[in-house]
């Protein structure tokens, strides 16, 4: 699960912020596609630009990630399984058994 963490997390992040540049920039009544306006509500084409924002910024993490040595892999491996998940607490044993 953490893998799939470290791929959608800094994707997530990076596409907040393409999200956010790039609707500086652009208003999206004003916005185009395939030579017809684009007649979506702001909040619609908000949502669907993050979205693919998203979807090429998981693919970029996906591409680093594969491309990545294998020991580069194995570094990160153990160093997830070796730092304490602080959101999830370690179970107790119940007191009595073996």
């Amino acid at each position: 699960m953490k893998h799939v963490i470290w791929v959608l997390w800094p994707a997530f992040i990076a596409a907040g912020i393409a999200e956010v540049l790039f609707f500086t920039m652009i208003d999206p009544a004003q916005l185009y596609l395939f030579g017809e306006r684009v007649e979506w509500s702001a909040t619609a084409t908000y949502s669907t630009g993050f979205f693919l924002f998203w979807l090429v910024c998981i693919c970029s993490s996906l591409m680093t990630y594969f491309m990545m040595p294998s020991v580069a892999k194995e570094a990160l491996r153990k160093a997830a399984s070796e730092r304490e998940d602080l959101a999830r607490p370690k179970r107790r044993e119940p007191a009595g058994s073996s």
